[in-house]
């Protein structure tokens, strides 16, 4: 009786498990068939090397069948045109309008008596602005794909990374911004044949308490956003970048004139300030460094993310020393720049987003697999196959596309009107500077395809390493077409931008 009984589970389990897989096949779903499949034929070879027998399972079907079932029935929605433009036009216009209030407030705070006194400080601002493309892009970068994976749904799981998280970039931030101010006295240095140690000592110590302040701020409201786009299942990659960038230039701006107002005040009166600030910062390094490296979220970026951010300083400078020269010609050009290297940046990161974690999706580091299963993936495509192609990312590419005059005129005539009639926006103007938005962005996303996938061939990790490279590629881009518009309109005896004028 026990026999026969256990028979009879048997046969049943197995001829139910033949119809479901035939119904899988019949329906179209050979996929899930072949899963299942596979599924029940491990299982009852791991039943087998156990010593389970066929009895133990009272003619009752596993249920790993039915947890199966489920599984492989989940299909993941695809994102529509309408979809990915609804998620990233929204953050893109706030993050858009931060960017206009930080160009008003770079405007006005280039005739500030610190500014005209110390001008290495604008050499500084790109790299400073940028930092948010180095650390606080990248973490948002990366704190999604953490996110779409899986590996931030319990409690502990988001404390761990985020804690992790917002230690490593706050090593990388100090590290970064000393590199920074250093490279900017050097640049002032060269440009004017002379350095003076109380500037340097206030660049120095400027940029650490910036840094450090913001990216703290930016790194929690990062985090924040990104736990609470997965509790409302929105995808992160579309948000996170551009909120991470909305205060971020407005805020790094704003923390930057304040303190170099109060140092520059106290040279003279109380010169230990800045030396004991910039002490202060470069002793607490070896703790950030031990709290990021017992982290296992964050100890292989602590020794291996290191570059990026450096060399996307090193080129942000560079855009740096064109504005310092293009501001002294151009005083129009000021309120303009963090909002064309804004943009620029926060439509290009959405994109690298998107596509690190796709990579992670497909396939592991350092191997490449394409969209569709028919065509070899390839790194290096023509510009008509990223920007008319079939994928998904060529799809994000175009939604890309599209924000970018409507989003400019939007901020440009923003700008216009925040200035309460000190501007006139002359229609050779609007083209030009339209024209250049569109060229930067085009570049960028392009770009970045080939970049993201090269890194990904040379198994290096995307989220960690491209956004700063496009971004800093981004601001130096952005600054020097600017430059090229404003000459061009000067040539054209455009009023608009005269040297000097105020775009008048």
């Amino acid at each position: 009786m026990i026999t026969g009984k256990g028979n009879y589970g048997s046969q049943t389990m197995a001829s139910v498990n033949n119809i479901f897989i035939q119904d899988c096949s019949d329906s179209g779903n050979p996929q899930i068939a072949s899963d299942i499949g596979t599924v029940i034929k491990n299982e009852s070879i791991v039943n087998a090397a156990v010593g389970v027998t066929e009895n133990s399972d009272n003619g009752k079907l596993p249920d790993i069948v039915a947890e199966t079932t489920r599984t492989g029935q989940e299909v993941e929605m695809e994102e529509t045109y309408l979809s990915i433009a609804v998620q990233v036009f929204i953050p893109f216009l706030i993050a858009g309008f931060g960017m206009v209030f930080a160009g008003l407030v770079l405007d006005r705070i280039q005739h500030w008596p610190v500014f005209e006194e110390i001008t290495e400080l604008v050499i500084l601002i790109p790299a400073l602005l940028g930092l948010k493309g180095n650390l606080e892009m990248t973490l948002a970068s990366r704190l999604s794909t953490q996110a779409n994976l899986g590996h931030m749904d319990t409690a502990r799981q988001k404390f761990s990374i985020i804690v992790g998280n917002l230690t490593l970039i706050q090593c990388q931030a100090i590290v970064v911004g000393f590199l920074g101010a250093v490279v900017a006295v050097v640049m002032g240095g060269i440009k004017s044949n002379d350095v003076e140690l109380d500037h340097a000592y206030l660049l120095c110590a400027s940029s650490l308490v910036t840094v450090s302040i913001a990216s703290f701020v930016l790194g929690l409201i990062t985090a924040g956003v990104i736990v609470l786009s997965r509790y409302v299942h929105i995808n992160p990659d579309n948000v996170a970048t551009p909120i991470a960038a909305s205060l971020g230039d407005i805020t790094s701006l704003t923390l930057l004139s304040l303190v170099s107002t109060v140092l520059y005040e106290s040279i003279g009166t109380q010169d230990w300030l800045a030396p004991v600030i910039i002490a202060g910062y470069i002793l607490a390094i070896p703790m950030w460094v031990w709290i990021a490296k017992k982290n296992l979220a964050t100890r292989d970026v602590l020794y291996h993310g290191w570059t990026p951010v450096v060399g996307a300083m090193l080129i942000s400078s560079m855009g740096g020393l064109i504005l310092d020269f293009m501001v002294s010609r151009f005083e129009g050009i000021a309120v303009f720049q963090p909002v064309i290297n804004g943009v620029g940046g926060n439509l290009v990161a959405v994109q690298a987003s998107r596509i690190s974690t796709a990579l992670h999706k497909q396939a592991q580091l350092g191997f490449l697999q394409s969209e569709n299963e028919d065509e070899e993936a390839v790194i290096f495509i023509s510009p008509v196959n990223s920007f008319c192609g079939k994928g998904v990312h060529s799809r994000t590419t175009r939604v890309l596309m599209a924000m970018v005059l409507p989003g400019h005129i939007i901020f440009i005539y923003t700008i216009d009107y925040m200035k309460d009639g000190d501007t006139s926006l002359s229609t050779w103007f609007v083209f030009v500077y339209l024209l250049a938005a569109t060229m930067q962005v085009a570049t960028l996303l392009y770009v970045a395809y080939i970049m993201i996938h090269w890194m990904w061939k040379k198994k290096i990790d995307p989220d960690n390493s491209a956004i700063p490279y496009l971004t800093s590629f981004g601001d130096l881009l952005g600054i020097s077409l600017l430059a090229i518009a404003f000459q061009f309109l000067y040539l054209i005896s455009d009023h608009d931008a005269r040297p000097g004028s105020n775009l008048r």
